[in-house]
């Protein structure tokens, strides 16, 4: 008889992901199991032919294999499992499709834990973000035990066999029709236990201890960008891997500039005098002060452009530019002549003042005939 496609066997398409893969395998096991379908000879067919689906395709390199020739691709393969009961055969895969429920593994194996990642959130300066810094940083973490070197056990013991696991790691639970197996709650699957625990660390292998490290800013990190450490963060568990250290960068604000991804900007004073008549004014960079010309009846709120002041990303690219927006001072603390004299300007201008006001001019005509609009 020839084989149904795998994918048809388990209700997927060829695009199924591994999650997809497992999820479809369970629910067909949990419906087609022998020991549901006592005497069912149909069903055990069907339960042999999804177990050996889920096999192929659970299977990255049978899984490409079948994807490119079919079942020729993986019929060798196939044929190592003949013979065997199905019952066992779903016992074996058990612990891969449902090991995120029950904490299951495969018995015998040592469980080795990664120590957990780490986060610290690092403040710079806009200068330090722009240009780059060596910054140290000081955390507390979970360490290696300097007396017992991570193995929990004071000097000159050794740890023993589990008792509850018999030095296996894992322990057969029934859980309805299934035996499951899954990892020693005593022993935490490393099969042995401290019976004499080390005094620094009280059998635990870690310890906590202050961290001191030269973090290595890049030059143009911004507001939540990361820095990884590799295996800075704490230490692991039965000999497993230390995890990461996350640096996570925030810029203070800045006196002077606004930072808006690669560009920056700024607000410029200018007297009433510079921008009615114009003239230069030195406006501040990172780089240092670039003097910029202000052409005459320049209007407060004018933007001035200076390209490639600004920031170079840290990713690379182009770098910004800076934005001077001018903004005209209102003189204050005014003498009495002064007031008269600003008064008598002011009364010269307004002698012909839509040729001096064309903006206020335009303002009001435009209120004028808003309301006039209304009344209609």
């Amino acid at each position: 008889m020839a084989k149904r496609d795998y994918y048809q066997v388990l209700e997927l398409t060829r695009s199924a992901t591994e999650a997809e893969i497992k999820k479809a395998y369970r629910r067909l096991a949990m419906k087609l199991h022998p020991d549901r379908n006592q005497h069912d000879q149909a069903t055990e067919e069907k339960f042999k032919e999804a177990k050996e689906a889920y096999e192929v395709l659970s299977d990255a390199q049978k899984r490409a294999a079948y994807d490119q020739f079919g079942h020729a691709g993986v019929d060798a393969a196939s044929r190592g499992g003949q013979g065997r009961d199905p019952r066992d055969a779903f016992g074996d895969i058990f612990g891969d499709v449902f090991g995120d429920i029950f904490g299951g593994g495969r018995r015998g194996r040592s469980q080795v834990f990664r120590g957990a990642d780490l986060r610290y959130e690092l403040e710079l300066d806009l200068e330090q973000a722009v240009f780059g810094d060596t910054v140290n940083v000081d955390f507390a973490t979970l360490g290696e035990c300097e007396d017992c070197k991570g193995s929990g056990s004071a000097k000159g013991a050794k740890p023993v066999a589990c008792e509850t696991c018999h030095g296996q790691g894992q322990v057969r639970m029934q859980q309805g029709f299934f035996t499951v197996q899954q990892t020693c709650p005593r022993c935490q699957g490393r099969g042995q236990v401290v019976s004499d625990p080390c005094g620094k660390c009280r059998g635990q292998g870690r310890t906590r201890k202050q961290k001191t490290l030269a973090v290595k800013v890049p030059a143009g990190v911004d507001t939540g960008d990361r820095i990884r450490l590799s295996g800075e963060g704490e230490a692991g568990r039965n000999g497993g891997p230390s995890g990461d250290l996350y640096v996570e960068v925030r810029v203070r604000d800045h006196a002077i500039f606004e930072r808006d991804g690669a560009h920056l900007s700024c607000e410029v004073p200018i007297s009433f005098k510079a921008a009615t008549l114009g003239g230069s004014i030195d406006v501040p960079t990172l780089d240092g002060d670039v003097t910029i010309k202000v052409p005459p009846e320049t209007q407060s709120g004018r933007v001035f452009r200076l390209r490639e002041k600004g920031i170079k990303p840290v990713r690379g690219g182009t770098t910004g530019d800076l934005f001077c927006r001018v903004v005209v001072e209102t003189p204050v603390h005014l003498t009495r002549e002064q007031k008269d004299l600003l008064l008598k300007f002011d009364d010269s201008l307004r002698a012909d003042s839509r040729h001096h006001h064309p903006r206020e001019e335009s303002w009001v005509g435009g209120v004028k005939r808003f309301f006039t609009s209304l009344g209609e």
